[in-house]
């Protein structure tokens, strides 16, 4: 089952409502899939930025095209097998922000292409490496050939591609074999739902609060006058925000706005509404 099928099963029982996913698993992966319904559609592009969390599994003495084993897998002579300390210290080292390559059979865009499409049609891929963070990458398991990693980190991050590089450093190289996205922020896979839906009321019972995702964004709690202000789109002032975005909610824990700072002031104005009508 491919993430857009997850989506269509939801978009036939609550049409003319949206349906999108935050994240697409390949189909090799399993875990999390976060459905944005209706107005939280609008919400998609913050949702994507917030922190995953995967378990990735790799066998070491391969490699792939692809870079997992879906692709065409090429045994590699390995002449000494890594120690459990010399593996520990080659994931550990993989903490923290960094440049990676992305796989050539991604879905980034290469000239208004695919890259995975022209990669199929065997011409040359050149991508460019980009920034992401590891937060946090530990060894779950290790017994050669069979590498097993957990791994919190950026949107953006290719977990086979951080595979591969583990098996550069290691000179084995590697291959995922299995991945599993365990969280997308505070939406952990044990409390997910199966996409098993019969009507639009069984998909109802499974919304969930969009803050509760969007947990790390600095939330304001806005005052009946400013709901009045940010209603109408006017700019309100808010002191002690750290970044460039803060979340206005309703004193009953509701998305009420997504509001953004105007330049370098403490002026912030609405980018997102919400509302349901005028308060």
């Amino acid at each position: 089952m491919t993430s857009r099928d997850v989506v269509n099963i939801v978009q036939r029982l609550i049409r003319p409502d949206k349906v999108g996913h935050a994240g697409t698993l390949d189909p090799l992966a399993t875990g999390v899939l976060v459905l944005p319904v209706g107005r939280a559609t609008r919400l998609t592009e913050l949702i994507h930025t917030v922190a995953k969390t995967y378990v990735g599994t790799f066998e070491l003495g391969k490699v792939s095209d692809t870079e997992d084993i879906e692709g065409e897998v090429v045994a590699r002579k390995v002449e000494h097998l890594p120690s459990q300390d010399e593996v520990q210290r080659v994931v550990a080292g993989f903490a923290g922000k960094q440049q990676q390559m992305p796989p050539a059979y991604s879905a980034l865009k290469v000239n208004g292409k695919r890259s995975y499409e022209l990669a199929r049609r065997g011409e040359l891929v050149e991508l460019e490496t980009r920034e992401i963070e590891v937060y946090s990458i530990e060894v779950v398991s290790y017994d050669f050939p069979t590498l097993t990693i957990c791994i919190k980190c950026s949107s953006g991050t290719y977990i086979r591609s951080l595979g591969r590089d583990i098996g550069q450093q290691l000179g084995t190289g590697a291959v995922m074999t299995a991945l599993r996205r365990s969280a997308i922020g505070a939406f952990r896979v044990e409390d997910a739902v199966l996409p098993e839906f019969a009507s639009r009321e069984e998909v109802c019972t499974a919304l969930r609060n969009p803050l509760e995702i969007l947990s790390d964004f600095h939330q304001t709690r806005l005052s009946e006058v400013e709901q009045q202000e940010v209603f109408h789109g006017r700019r309100i002032a808010i002191a002690g925000v750290p970044g460039t975005v803060t979340l206005g909610v309703s004193s009953e824990d509701q998305l009420l706005s997504v509001l953004r700072r105007v330049d370098d002031s403490d002026l912030f104005r609405p980018w997102k509404n919400f509302f349901e009508e005028a308060t």
